[in-house]
């Protein structure tokens, strides 16, 4: 089948959860046939500023900021950023006169979503959550196309435009092959004798989850005889974690021996590959990640986070018996003992991969990017 030359804008961001999806659309779109132009749209200062130009695409920022769910200031500075992205979304629109506006979530994709649509421009939406963020939902209203990961959302949306797509991933995440633990074991620098725990904190870093690793090197790291650690701390956390980790060394040599940690994980596939079991935050994108490298996985949804939706995420694998879960506030105490205890049972490690399996939605990139065709009507 042959695609036709499209002009597409992509707008949201925030993190990686929004970041990766949009960039897989994208992927897909151009494969389909190169020659189509996509402009992404994100905001000011965010990390798609940064990791959108690194993947080979335009981007540009818009002045628009969240509204602060505590008292600040910068809430008062709002109407005006709002406005000043509105009247720059317009137009970027009325310049770039692209076929399709492309919202992938995060308040980033709300002024150009909201001016598309308002300009007659198709405009479809990724919902990435199990349950719909806040933007989304003001701009499905016109939205001709809504693509979701998970069911039952119209409760949010109209039904008749509902696409269960799955969420898109990065077409390097598969399940781990020999080769790709060998290469994982050889980057890392691990040894394929040991076991091995993947802890992940999402692109910004957990400070729970830190607190957590923290807590159980400091008590001798009870349980993790024979066991390897990847520890993706966050940029945020980087610097204390440094420090920290220099502390325990010198305190007791080898206290950090068998942790390897960074701020961002470069191979994201051959860590999963080498992981026996990942600890995770349940954003969207990293659920379905974990889906598609078929990781039995323990949960720690974030509760700061809009909804609780990454405790609804957790819970729709959770409820399918193809996950854990352990609660943020608890986690320190009992996140590091559930993980050894679960990396000390391989039949039970053995289900939870294959249920996670059975929820893996790998062409979901492809669906949406059929989607587009479909609501613009090429």
């Amino acid at each position: 089948m042959e695609y036709s030359r499209l002009r597409v804008i992509i707008s949201g961001g925030g993190t990686g959860g929004h970041i990766f999806p949009a960039l897989s659309i994208a992927n897909k779109l151009k494969e389909l046939n190169p020659e189509t132009e996509i402009l992404f749209v994100g905001a000011e200062g965010r990390m798609e500023m940064e990791k959108v130009p690194a993947a080979g695409y335009k981007i540009v920022g818009l002045p628009i900021t969240g509204l602060q769910r505590r008292l600040d200031l910068s809430n008062f500075a709002l109407p005006f950023k709002i406005l000043k992205s509105i009247r720059m979304a317009r137009k970027l629109l009325k310049e770039f006169k692209p076929d399709i506006a492309i919202g992938v979530g995060g308040y980033a994709s709300a002024p150009l979503l909201w001016v598309a649509g308002r300009l007659g421009i198709p405009t479809l939406i990724q919902e990435q959550n199990g349950f719909a963020g806040l933007t989304n939902k003001i701009v499905a209203k016109k939205a001709k196309k809504i693509c979701v990961a998970y069911e039952g959302m119209e409760r949010f949306f109209p039904a008749d435009r509902i696409i269960i797509s799955g969420n898109p991933i990065r077409k390097e995440i598969v399940p781990p092959t020999p080769q790709m633990k060998e290469e994982g074991y050889k980057f890392y620098g691990l040894n394929p004798e040991k076991k091995h725990l993947f802890i992940v904190g999402g692109s910004l870093g957990s400070g729970t989850l830190n607190k957590s690793v923290r807590k159980w090197i400091e008590e001798g790291k009870p349980g993790g005889e024979n066991l390897e650690v990847i520890w993706q701390c966050g940029k945020y956390y980087k610097k204390n974690v440094d420090a920290f980790m220099a502390e325990m060394e010198n305190k007791k040599e080898g206290s950090t021996k068998d942790i390897w940690y960074s701020d961002f994980i470069q191979r994201m596939d051959l860590a999963y590959a080498v992981a026996d079991v990942v600890v995770s935050r349940s954003g969207a994108s990293s659920v379905s990640e974990l889906c598609a490298a078929n990781k039995a996985t323990i949960f720690v949804p974030s509760p700061n986070v809009a909804e609780d939706h990454q405790t609804h995420n957790a819970m729709a694998l959770v409820r399918k018996d193809a996950g854990m879960i352990v609660k943020d506030i608890e986690a320190p105490e009992k996140l590091l003992r559930t993980a050894c205890e679960l990396l000390g049972n391989p039949e039970r490690i053995e289900t939870l991969e294959k249920n996670i399996a059975l929820l893996a939605k790998t062409d979901a990139a492809m669906t949406i990017a059929k989607e587009v065709y479909t609501a613009i009507g090429k």
